[in-house]
């Protein structure tokens, strides 16, 4: 006799497929996923699928075109810019990953701690307003060299610069869950503050939190970049697509194609990471979700 449970889909597993098809209906967001994943599986795959060493230097082979041998080209030294465009992506992804993870804990933290306590409401939400004051950039320009350039610095001084937007999502809608009246009834009945916070308010903030992650992400790499072509970045001898656009620059007359395929991964990582946002913002709201 069959195994009726083997055979029948779970209902977790069936609201999962209809999410999916319906996430995937938009043929904007199933191209920003399906380049997302393209970029991710070069990235993890990076050493299998470079042809060449990203750091081999090969004086006899600089500047050359784009060809059979060098598909994307050689810069000033020689190096093979497709290797190094692969490996590149390597570091921007794992920099918008990082600084997702670390803005996250600390933006909703801040954001949870504000919203619920009271006392704590006013001193955290001026901090917060006080460091969206500054722009982005500057603030990581200034924070890089107060630091220090190097990858874990990047990484630290771009999730400060970040979580504030977390922090602020979170709040508000704190503000709002905590007057609820199944928060009012797990209070009455002596729940844990704790237990409240992740159990009854959290899980309620994971839609916003997930749509606003993927537009960090895509804020992050974007950052990392410019910081690498300012040269507060990594180490110039790791590659990174902001250094490369940096070392292009120089030789754009008459090597171009040093600049184009580092600025064109940058362009479609981060069009293709707000497409996904997008359509997880339609997905997750309720009132975008009736339109579709």
């Amino acid at each position: 006799m069959t195994d009726i449970a083997t055979t029948t889909p779970t209902p977790a597993a069936s609201e999962g497929t209809k999410f999916l098809k319906r996430f995937l209906k938009r043929k904007t967001v199933a191209f920003g996923l399906f380049v997302l994943v393209i970029f991710v599986l070069l990235a993890a795959l990076a050493p299998w699928i470079a042809p060449y060493s990203p750091s081999k230097l090969s004086i006899v082979n600089r500047l050359k075109p784009p060809s059979e041998t060098f598909w994307f080209g050689t810069d000033e030294f020689g190096r093979d810019v497709f290797s190094r465009t692969i490996y590149a992506g390597r570091l921007s992804l794992l920099v918008g990953a990082s600084v997702v993870t670390l803005s996250a804990i600390i933006g909703v933290t801040l954001g949870l701690l504000a919203g619920f306590f009271k006392r704590l409401d006013t001193p955290i939400a001026r901090l917060i307003d006080a460091m969206m004051a500054f722009p982005d950039i500057l603030l990581a320009i200034a924070l890089v060299a107060a630091l220090g350039p190097s990858l874990t610095t990047v990484i630290i001084a771009l999730s400060i610069v970040y979580s504030p937007r977390l922090a602020r999502i979170v709040r508000a809608s704190t503000l709002v869950i905590r007057e609820l009246p199944y928060v009012e009834a797990a209070q009455a009945l002596g729940i844990s503050t704790f237990h409240i916070m992740t159990r009854h308010v959290l899980r309620n903030l994971l839609s916003p939190i997930l749509v606003q992650a993927s537009f960090l992400f895509a804020s992050a790499m974007l950052a990392e970049a410019g910081l690498s072509f300012l040269g507060l970045g990594v180490s110039p001898e790791i590659p990174t697509w902001g250094t490369m656009i940096a070392a292009g620059r120089q030789y754009i007359g008459q090597a171009d194609w040093m600049t184009y395929f580092p600025g064109f991964a940058i362009i479609l990582s981060v069009l293709s990471l707000q497409m996904v946002g997008d359509g997880l913002r339609d997905m997750l709201d309720p009132r975008l979700r009736r339109d579709l």
